[in-house]
């Protein structure tokens, strides 16, 4: 599934060298800038922006669909990388209520994009913000059944529709590196399954290997237009989560310096370097 540059993209990362950010071009990069700032307001501001200039794009909704979920997962606190530290406590180890209002406007959201983005593919089945207007879309509704609802072995199911517009979207010669991040989000997880679990939960073309899921983020990290924060963002989780602190705290670092207005990026970097300094310790 991964293509030639991995080699290069890899030895840039570990070499120390910066990922590359796409210079911010529309109101939907806006946005994506704002949000990655906790800026949950300003992101709105931006795709009202965006609603005015360009009507038709699908994107200005998957995303005001994705700055819903965000507002939600930061009331709920789940946002904390404490919560994904522990598998009961991904999977509900405590009951939340979810906000009915902005319920329904996510999921007003997610209807418009559909709309248009199935308008825009109807003439032109190629169109690659049409395509991941769906698949943002369709990860949106599977994160919030799963961590905000509760229903996990729904959001399993969800999580297909995904990887479907994914796969679509790596098809294109260069891909559309964001999608790498639903395939290593799904190799990784799943390869983080029990075996009995893995056995009842299978997707195309996913084999469960966490090093291929980390290589993908990776890719994403580098590459992508949109999600590369939030690929670097879940590479440090998974640093945690592997017993490599002093690796998650130079990602958030650096994170938080591209984001300063961010206080959850400062708090887990604080946490992650007390984390590195404790395990140093004869």
């Amino acid at each position: 599934m991964l293509d030639v540059p991995v080699a290069l993209v890899l030895a840039a990362i570990l070499s120390g060298q910066a990922p590359a950010v796409a210079p911010v071009a529309t109101p939907v990069d806006r946005a994506f800038v704002r949000l990655y700032n906790f800026d949950f307001a300003g992101a709105h501001a931006a795709l009202d922006d965006s609603a005015r200039s360009d009507p038709g794009n699908p994107l200005t909704f998957s995303v005001r669909a994705a700055a819903y979920l965000f507002t939600e997962l930061d009331r709920l606190r789940i946002l904390e990388f404490k919560f994904f530290m522990n598998d009961d406590t991904v999977i509900g180890a405590r009951p939340l209520t979810p906000d009915p209002s902005l319920r329904t406007r996510l999921f007003n959201a997610i209807g418009e994009a559909r709309r248009l983005a199935g308008a825009r593919l109807a003439t032109s089945p190629r169109d690659q913000n049409a395509l991941f207007a769906l698949c943002m879309s369709a990860s949106v509704v599977t994160d919030y059944t799963g961590l905000v609802e509760g229903r996990h072995w729904r959001s399993v199911g969800l999580a297909r529709e995904t990887k479907k517009y994914a796969d679509k979207l790596l098809a294109f010669d260069p891909p559309f590196y964001d999608a790498y991040y639903t395939c290593g989000t799904m190799e990784y997880v799943v390869g983080s399954l029990p075996f009995f679990v893995r056995w009842f939960v299978r997707y195309d073309r996913v084999e469960g290997n966490k090093r291929l899921g980390i290589e993908q983020l990776k890719l994403v990290a580098h590459h992508g237009r949109y999600y590369g924060p939030f690929a670097r963002i879940l590479l440090a989780v998974i640093s945690i989560r592997e017993g490599k602190a002093e690796e998650a705290e130079k990602l958030l670092v650096e994170l938080s310096r591209e984001f300063p207005e961010n206080p959850l990026l400062k708090k887990e970097a604080a946490r992650a370097g007390a984390l590195a300094r404790r395990r140093r310790k004869p």
